[in-house]
C-alpha cells in the first residue's frame, strides 16, 4: 500500500503543528455559506440561445407578448359556436386560419394549434363527436372547453424565469417559444486546475510507492456539473519549493485557482505559505467535517480565487462540494441551492462538532450510505447518487441534508 500523503494525515487527526481542530474550524453549513457569499458575480453578456444551455440568466427573461398570443386549440375536433347539432363550415389548420366568422349552430374542423375562429365558444374532441351530411353531434361543451385564451399562460412583459436561473433545456424552449433570440447571461467562471505531488503517476497503473493522479481526470467535468469551465489542468511538482507560488501567479485567464493537495501544514504543503505571503483574505481555512477537513478558501489582492482541496480523492470532492461548487454559484449570479432532508440509512462513524460526508444511493425509505467512502477512496461516490451531510447527532434512519449533483 502507498504510504499515505500529507493531506491524508492531515485529515485523519489534527496536528500539533498548527493545523486547527475541528473546534477552531468553521461548520460546514457556515463554510458553504461564505464561499457562496464572498463571490462576485462578473459582468453579463448576451448570447445565441443555442449556446445559452449551462449558463445563469443575468437579467429576468420577459414575455414579449402575450403567450399564448392567440385563441388556440387545445385538441383536434370541431371548434363549436351555439348548441348542437353544428353544421361544418370548414377547416382550420395550424398556420392556416379559417377566415370566416362562426354563427350559432356553426362549425369547423380544427387541429391542435390552430388559430379558434371568431364565434367558437369550444373545442369539441374528435373522439366525442360523430358527423354525418355535413353536420356533428355530440354533448353541448362548456364554455371555453378546450382553448388555450390569449395570454393565459403570461401577459406581455410578464417575468416567465427570474435572474438567477439556471439556463436548461426547457428555459431555452420557453426563451424561442416567448420570441427571444438571445439572452442575458453570466458567463461560466473560468477555473485552472493544479495537481500538486511528487509521488503521481498520470498514465498506467502505479509502481509500488507511487499513486495514480485521479484528481487531474475527475474536476475537469466536476467543475463542468458545478457551472464552471476548466481552461488548464497543471501538474506541479513539490519540489523545488516555490513551484506552487509561481504556478498560482503564472498570467491565466481563469477566475479560479484550484490546489489539490499541499493543503496541510507538512514540509512539502507549501499552500497556506503561499497565501499567507501574498496576504490572501482568507474566506474559509479549514472546516468541521471528514473527510476534507483541510479545505480552504481564499482571495488574492488580484481577485483570484483560490479554493485549497486535500489530496485524497474522496476527501477533495467533499471539499469541492463544500467550497468550491458554492463558489462558483455565486460567481455565476445563481443562489446558494437548499438542501433536501432525506431519511439516511446505514452505518457511518460521527463525531462531536463535525459533519460526516458520505455517499448515498437512492432507496423506497430515503437512501442508503455506499460502501467505500473513506477519504482516499471513490468506489462509494462513483455509485452513489448524493452526498449526505451527517450532523454529530446522526442516527441510522434520521434524516440529513443530501447534496443533489450540482449542489
Amino acid at each position: 500500500m502507498p504510504a499515505p500523503t500529507s493531506a491524508a494525515v492531515a485529515d485523519a487527526s489534527p496536528s500539533r503543528t498548527g493545523t486547527p481542530s475541528h473546534q477552531q474550524a468553521v461548520p460546514w453549513a457556515e463554510a458553504r455559506l461564505r464561499a457562496h457569499r464572498a463571490a462576485r458575480p462578473g459582468p453579463p453578456q448576451r448570447v445565441p440561445l443555442r449556446d445559452a444551455a449551462g449558463l445563469t440568466l443575468a437579467g429576468d427573461l420577459l414575455a414579449l407578448g402575450p403567450q399564448p398570443g392567440f385563441d388556440t386549440a387545445a385538441m383536434d375536433g370541431y371548434a363549436v359556436s351555439g348548441s348542437p347539432p353544428w353544421n361544418v363550415r370548414g377547416t382550420a389548420r395550424a398556420g392556416r386560419a379559417w377566415q370566416g366568422v362562426l354563427g350559432p349552430g356553426d362549425c369547423v374542423r380544427i387541429s391542435t394549434g390552430s388559430l379558434v375562429p371568431s364565434g367558437a365558444h369550444a373545442v369539441v374532441p374528435i373522439e366525442a363527436a360523430t358527423s354525418a351530411d355535413g353536420r356533428v353531434f355530440a354533448a353541448a361543451p362548456e364554455e371555453g372547453r378546450h382553448i388555450r385564451r390569449t395570454g393565459e399562460d403570461a401577459a406581455v412583459g410578464d417575468r416567465l424565469a427570474p435572474a438567477g436561473t439556471r439556463v436548461g433545456p426547457a428555459l431555452v424552449g420557453l426563451a424561442a417559444a416567448a420570441g427571444h433570440d438571445t439572452v442575458l447571461v453570466r458567463p461560466r467562471p473560468r477555473v485552472t486546475v493544479l495537481v500538486t505531488g511528487d509521488e503521481l503517476d498520470h498514465a498506467g497503473a502505479p509502481q509500488a510507492g507511487r499513486v495514480r493522479d485521479a484528481l487531474g481526470p475527475l474536476l475537469p467535468s466536476l467543475v463542468a456539473e458545478l457551472g464552471g469551465e476548466t481552461v488548464a489542468v497543471r501538474h506541479v511538482p513539490d519540489h523545488p519549493h516555490g513551484s506552487l507560488a509561481r504556478a498560482v501567479q503564472a498570467p491565466g485567464e481563469a477566475e479560479v485557482v484550484v490546489v489539490t493537495g499541499s493543503t496541510s501544514v507538512g514540509t512539502t504543503d507549501q499552500l497556506r505559505r503561499l497565501l499567507a505571503d501574498g496576504e490572501a483574505r482568507m474566506v474559509v481555512d479549514t472546516v468541521a467535517c471528514r473527510p476534507g477537513h483541510p479545505m480552504l478558501l481564499a482571495e488574492l489582492p488580484s481577485g483570484l480565487w483560490v479554493a485549497g482541496l486535500p489530496g485524497n480523492p474522496y476527501a477533495a470532492l467533499v471539499s469541492a462540494r463544500t467550497l468550491l461548487g458554492p463558489l462558483l454559484a455565486g460567481l455565476s449570479g445563481r443562489s446558494l441551492p437548499r438542501l433536501p432532508r432525506v431519511a439516511v440509512h446505514g452505518s457511518a462513524k460521527v463525531g462531536p462538532g463535525r459533519t460526516r460526508l458520505v455517499p448515498v444511493s437512492w432507496a423506497d425509505d430515503g437512501c442508503r450510505i455506499a460502501t467505500g467512502h473513506g477519504a482516499a477512496f471513490l468506489r462509494g461516490a462513483a455509485v452513489g447518487d448524493a452526498l449526505a451531510a451527517l450532523g454529530p447527532d446522526w442516527t441510522d434512519g434520521r434524516p440529513a441534508p443530501v447534496l443533489l449533483p450540482r449542489g
